[in-house]
């Protein structure tokens, strides 16, 4: 159906549409995390410090340990084909089975309910050439690998909102700890606790301005001494009538009534009197002390990313340290024999250009981040990797298809990988996919090796995975029209870059799978539902972390 007959179709059945697709998403996000022994957050438990009383443990239900990726029985084989006959819409999600609601909170000696042995999707199953050719780093054509082989895979693909869903809660199923941090420390990190005022800002009265105090109507007199500067300590009260000399930011004495700008006021030094050059009114230019807050208002809630300011308003506040939550940490592994790290592209090799990029880009997100290791095509390096890593998430680049060399699937299945999304109805990136590994180990994210390619992954799976992780907020979705038409894949959610032009964005070219050149100079993702949409139509639009840092320039990009 074209973009204007869906609209037409939507005017009658699109609100139900919309409402039963998210209910189908919401069942499948459950379902997939109950292969994880899925429990509600446990709350965070900052360290003890001199003097400071440890929060009261929040009771928790022990967790079931996950269940390895194993080969499906002949039936289940049987009835996944069926399904995808069927149609896209249709077909169940890999691997689910029901779970109770995500961050439901556990009830105290309460047994947790039983769940049915999940179905794993099969590591198995034939994959197609176009699947192949795009997870293959870097451009890799489909003439370069076999269409199929004993290792090819998925037989369906999540659907890209129940895949980006399933992501952040799986990140927020961890418990999160706590550290304390002194303030020069802790920008970036997510608060762990609120900040809650510890004394009344100001503290004191003091003088918003450089002039003078006054007490009572005017004329005043002007009383002798050096006047009244900041950091002092309190002085004698000034009697009514009295004016003195005071500076911005000092603590106003006892009796004071207003403070008149230096320029607002004539001093007549032979009368030694003072007069106002404009009506005074009482408690101007004063700033009364409670002002901006009381002791004990909270200032920031528990989640809030540790910025510039907040470490300013943190200071202000009287605190030395914040209870933060750690960054989470994340080893990349580059994979692919044909990957040069340095000069051009020679005799079939390549550049890597996902080693330089998804370092910075994760820091962005706010993880802490290993240097690349580039493990080549080696599946013995590459378990041995997976095994020894101690961090909170593991990116893979390339290695996700099925060709003779795409080792990631066989050796998550031979160390007992749980496999939550193997493949994702989007383009580029269509296999991507989201395992968590052993009992207490990582999650890992297998991008695609095509750079747009790996963007999509990024964005899609580990992108709200280290979000749910670090503990930030979960974003808000907004929407923005599209300034031209734009052609969508007939079955997928498709990825396009955008920049913002006043109130719509435009599309940029230079977006197939294996460019980067369009996302450089992009401030944002459009998702584009299958299909397409015409000129006007809102889409979802995905921002990337740095989009107000650079001006962008149109060129030769639009």
């Amino acid at each position: 159906m074209t973009a204007h007959g869906r609209e037409a179709a939507s005017a009658d059945g699109g609100r139900s549409a919309e409402e039963e697709r998210a209910a189908e998403e919401e069942r499948a996000v459950d379902q997939a995390l109950a292969l994880v022994g899925h429990k509600a957050r446990a709350r965070h438990r900052p360290p003890e410090g001199p003097g400071e009383t440890p929060p009261k443990p929040t009771p928790s239900s022990p967790v079931s340990p996950p269940s390895p990726v194993s080969p499906p029985s002949p039936s289940s084989s049987a009835a996944a084909a069926d399904s995808a006959s069927a149609g896209p819409e249709s077909r169940p999600e890999p691997g689910l089975t029901p779970s109770s609601p995500a961050r439901s909170a556990p009830t105290p000696g309460a047994t947790p309910p039983s769940s049915p042995t999940p179905v794993v999707p099969p590591l198995a199953a034939p994959a197609s050439a176009a699947d192949s050719a795009s997870s293959r780093p870097h451009g890799a054509s489909s003439a370069d690998r076999p269409a199929s082989s004993p290792h090819a895979h998925r037989t369906g693909a999540t659907a890209w909102h129940a895949a980006r869903a399933l992501a952040e809660r799986l990140g927020r199923a961890a418990p999160l700890t706590a550290h304390r941090l002194p303030l020069d420390r802790a920008l970036g990190h997510v608060l762990a606790e609120a900040v809650v005022a510890l004394t009344d800002l100001p503290s004191f009265d003091t003088s918003a301005m450089d002039g003078w105090a006054v007490a009572g109507p005017g004329p005043w007199t002007v009383k002798e001494g050096e006047g009244l500067l900041a950091g002092r300590g309190p002085t004698e009260p000034l009697p009514d009538g009295q004016a003195l000399r005071i500076a911005t930011g000092a603590r106003l004495p006892a009796g004071a009534t207003a403070v008149i700008r230096s320029e607002h006021a004539h001093c007549d030094e032979a009368r030694r009197l003072l007069y106002a050059g404009r009506e005074v009114v009482q408690g101007q230019d004063i700033r009364p002390r409670g002002q901006e807050c009381r002791s004990g208002d909270e200032l920031l809630p528990a989640g809030t990313v540790v910025t510039p300011p907040v470490l300013g308003l943190a200071a202000a506040a009287g605190y030395d340290a914040l209870v933060a939550v750690p960054r989470p940490r994340v080893d990349v592994l580059v994979l692919g024999d044909e990957l040069l790290t340095a000069g051009l592209p020679h005799d079939g090799l390549i550049r890597d250009a996902l080693g330089p990029m998804l370092a910075p880009w994760l820091r962005a997100l706010g993880a802490e981040v290993a240097e690349p290791r580039r493990l080549g095509d080696d599946a013995g390096a590459l378990r041995q990797a997976l095994v020894s890593s101690d961090a909170d998430l593991i990116l893979t680049t390339g290695g996700t298809a099925a060709g003779p060399v795409d080792h990631v699937h066989p050796v998550l299945a031979e160390i007992g990988a749980d496999l939550l999304v193997d493949g994702v109805a989007v383009r580029p990136g269509h296999p991507m996919l989201l395992a968590r590994l052993a009992e207490g180990g990582p999650c890992l994210v297998g991008l695609p090796g095509n750079p747009l390619a790996a963007v999509s992954g990024l964005l899609t799976l580990a992108e709200p995975l280290l979000r749910g992780i670090a503990g930030r907020p979960t974003q808000d979705r907004y929407r923005a029209p599209v300034r031209q038409e734009v052609h969508g894949h007939p079955h997928d959610t498709r990825l396009i870059p955008v920049v913002h032009r006043e109130d719509s964005v435009v599309p940029l070219h230079y977006n197939g799978p294996a460019m980067l050149r369009g996302i450089a100079a992009a401030d944002g993702l459009a998702v584009v539902p299958p299909g397409g949409v015409r000129s006007g139509t809102e889409v979802e639009i995905l921002d990337l972390p740095w989009a107000s840092a650079s001006p962008w320039t149109e060129g030769c990009f639009t």
